[in-house]
């Protein structure tokens, strides 16, 4: 029998709810997804943007969940399995078990938020902590109002480490959250322009990712980015939070934890690391000088928790890119095959450039092309124009061979490229669809990067079904 994750008992005093009908045990996981609803779940009714999980409460209860929790019970959900009714709503009813779950935790916590790099950042903190004992951390990126409650909930009571994603779009959004997860560790890991449009500088987006400091439990500790130009202004702000740790980290010549030598591959990296008077050497399976950089703040957070340093480096090498952020494929065309690097996720102008560096960094062979397919970056406001534009810069950088652009705001890119880098441009992504999978050719790199809004995913989808994988190189 499956361990459980929550006895009734735990879920009666958390949530102070009432029970209808009989609980079959365990209950071993906490979903809000009817559709991936399955025996032992606990489906949590909560009310989304366009659809109210209520709505599903019966048949995730026939699928065989273990119980619902919701804030009204019909006679439809009673019919169909037990049901746990909070006077709140159910997200309410979520965020008081994510707190129990919290309360009863011995784990170490560490939370990360930053203008670029968190999900990546938080995936090597899973891979490196998991070397010394059992770690739970955010699925995709889970981390705003609802993901980072969930999260809490599904933690399990024997988890030596937990470690919590928080992102935000606007001011306030992170202080209820980290209130939530009372880390022993936050990380920063940059500021840069990012939801710029919720914001009048970037001086906002630092304060905003500051109020992960608030949350930190006495004692605790600060890792921040030693690169950043706000690295004083943030330092300054966990010391106002009562942090008397504060750890950096980067290629600066003062962190705490610094870059000595890396060797950027194809596919990897392969890392010196001062950390904190430790002397550390590994393999990084992610490539990219950025990723190089975060992997430091890994290995503070490390050291920090109690965790063994050189089995989190030495685990590093087993990380590998999350969906939309830097996975690559060698697909089939017909005489040869193509790289296709997966950089859909999101975008704003850090993040590109970083995704431009990888594309640099990639040897087509001979008569192969560097392919950059970008879209749109959304919420940068009215520096939007000029940051478009700005990507010029990295994208020469990186040696780009020809430019695939979709959408109004990249067109302030498009217009400064020249004829012969151009490929094509349409105002959708749909739009580039059959021109882009037309002018593919054998040995080419292709790169795809924009933000979520751009809908840039399914121009990695196409090229994927137009052309066969033939191995994923990490």
């Amino acid at each position: 029998m499956a361990e459980a994750l929550w006895t009734i008992d735990e879920l009666l005093a958390a949530t102070g709810g009432r029970l209808h009908g009989t609980v079959t045990p365990p209950l071993t996981a906490v979903t809000i997804d009817s559709r991936a609803a399955k025996a032992g779940d606990i489906f949590v009714a909560i009310k989304g943007d366009k659809h109210d999980g209520h709505d599903f409460v019966a048949s995730a209860l026939k699928a065989g969940a273990g119980l619902g929790l919701v804030s009204r019970a019909t006679p439809e959900m009673l019919a169909a399995g037990p049901v746990l009714e909070v006077a709140d709503d159910a997200l309410r009813g979520l965020e008081k078990m994510g707190l129990a779950a919290r309360a009863r935790s011995q784990a170490q916590i560490v939370a990360v938020t930053g203008s670029v790099g968190k999900t990546s950042t938080k995936e090597m903190l899973r891979t490196a902590l998991a070397a010394s004992g059992e770690t739970h951390a955010s699925a995709a990126s889970f981390n705003n109002h609802w993901g980072v409650p969930l999260t809490l909930a599904r933690m399990p009571r024997s988890a030596a480490f937990g470690i919590f994603e928080i992102g935000m779009n606007h001011s306030g959004e992170i202080t209820p959250l980290v209130g939530m997860v009372r880390p022993h560790v936050a990380v920063i890991t940059t500021i840069a322009a990012s939801h710029l449009g919720n914001f009048s500088s970037l001086d906002g987006i630092a304060d905003a990712k500051a109020e992960i400091f608030t949350g930190v439990v006495p004692g605790g500790h600060a890792v921040i980015s030693r690169d950043t130009p706000y690295f004083e202004h943030l330092s300054a702000a966990a010391w106002a939070c009562g942090i008397r740790s504060v750890v950096s980290f980067g290629m600066h010549p003062d962190s705490d934890v610094r870059l000595e030598r890396v060797a950027l591959l194809a596919d990897c990296c392969c890392v010196t690391a001062d950390v904190m008077g430790d002397t550390v050497s590994y393999r990084l399976g992610l490539p990219g000088e950025h990723m190089a950089v975060n992997s430091l703040a890994v290995l503070a957070a490390a050291k920090l928790t109690g965790a063994d340093l050189a089995r989190a480096a030495i685990a590093l090498a087993a990380a590998a890119p999350a969906k939309g952020r830097g996975v690559r494929e060698r697909l089939s065309i017909a005489g040869g095959e193509l790289l296709l690097i997966d950089e859909s996720y999101n975008a704003n102008p850090a993040s590109v450039a970083a995704a431009l560096g990888l594309l640099g960094a990639a040897q087509p062979p001979r008569g192969g092309r560097r392919i950059a397919v970008l879209g749109d970056m959304l919420e940068l406001g009215e520096q939007s124009p000029e940051l478009h534009a700005g990507l010029l810069e990295p994208m020469d950088a990186a040696k780009v061979d020809v430019l695939y652009a979709a959408g109004p705001l990249v067109a302030n890119l498009w217009a400064r490229v020249a004829e012969s880098r151009r490929g094509v441009y349409a105002e959708t992504s749909e739009g580039l669809r059959d021109a882009l999978l037309k002018g593919l050719k054998p040995g080419d790199v292709v790169m795809i990067k924009g933000s979520l809004g751009s809908r840039m995913g399914p121009l990695v989808e196409a090229i994927r079904a137009a052309h066969p994988p033939l191995a994923k190189e990490t």
